[in-house]
């Protein structure tokens, strides 16, 4: 018996990284899979097809978690083809790295629109039906630089802080019809985006962490599990670091 067993999960940018690592672990422990993404290319298919083998229903959906009304068609969608959404990870996001003095009005623009606009449209989408249900639980995809800040990423971290003053506010909105809210902040995640840098480079950032090593998208997933899942029952409104110490 798995930890969601019967359980709806909607997981945004779910075809790859960390989002794909949650999908998965979501599945084996018992909940039916809808998830997102831009466009349906290889990754988006394949992993259609791996959650489905699993037993579980899954269906993965293009949409653009930046655009209002995109998000409301998906979830008006989704909420058909299953019944009921108990779970809401907001996982898409971007990086335009810049320093200020180089920064474009685009390149910050793009950043809070798609890591920031993204999760009040999917949350907006889904609170209806979860009110209704009295249950659910959302989870915001964060970052350590949310917390701590970094040079060269203002605008990511500017994206990444506003979920976490989102994260505490809806916490306390939806709280009284059993609706949690809560934030994830990863530190230095091991993914498909982190194996382009120069092996001197993450070298450099293994030095600055206490655990020497990055992180893995299962572990992030295993946060996620315990945010969506009944042994966080009483947890709300808080920011986890999945970071071995980096950011204390």
């Amino acid at each position: 018996m798995g930890l969601l067993d019967g359980k709806v999960a909607i997981i945004t940018g779910g075809s790859r990284g960390i989002g794909k690592a949650i999908a998965m672990l979501f599945a084996e422990e018992g909940a039916n899979i809808a998830f997102t993404d831009l466009k349906a290319d290889e990754n988006f298919s394949t992993v259609e097809k791996e959650l489905n083998a699993l037993g579980v229903k899954a269906k993965g959906y293009t949409s653009n978690a930046a655009n209002f009304d995109d998000c409301q068609n998906t979830v008006e969608h989704i909420v058909k083809d299953f019944g009921r959404v108990d779970a809401l990870i907001n996982n898409a996001g971007i990086t335009q790295d810049n320093l200020l003095m180089r920064m474009t009005e685009q390149q910050w623009d793009a950043v809070i629109t798609v890591n920031l606009k993204s999760i009040f449209n999917m949350t907006k989408a889904v609170q209806r039906t979860m009110l209704k249900q009295r249950f659910g639980s959302i989870v915001n995809m964060s970052s350590v630089v949310g917390v701590g800040g970094n040079a060269g990423q203002s605008n990511y971290s500017a994206s990444k802080a506003g979920m976490i003053g989102f994260t505490k506010s809806i916490a306390k909105e939806l709280g009284s019809r059993n609706v949690r809210c809560n934030a994830i902040a990863p530190g230095f995640i091991v993914t498909e985006m982190t194996a382009q840098l120069p092996q001197d480079v993450v070298e450099g950032w293994y030095e600055k962490i206490p655990l020497k090593r990055g992180g893995t998208p299962e572990e992030v997933a295993k946060t996620a599990l315990f945010f969506a899942s009944d042994l966080s029952s009483y947890v709300s409104g808080q920011v986890l670091t999945v970071c071995g110490a980096m950011q204390t």
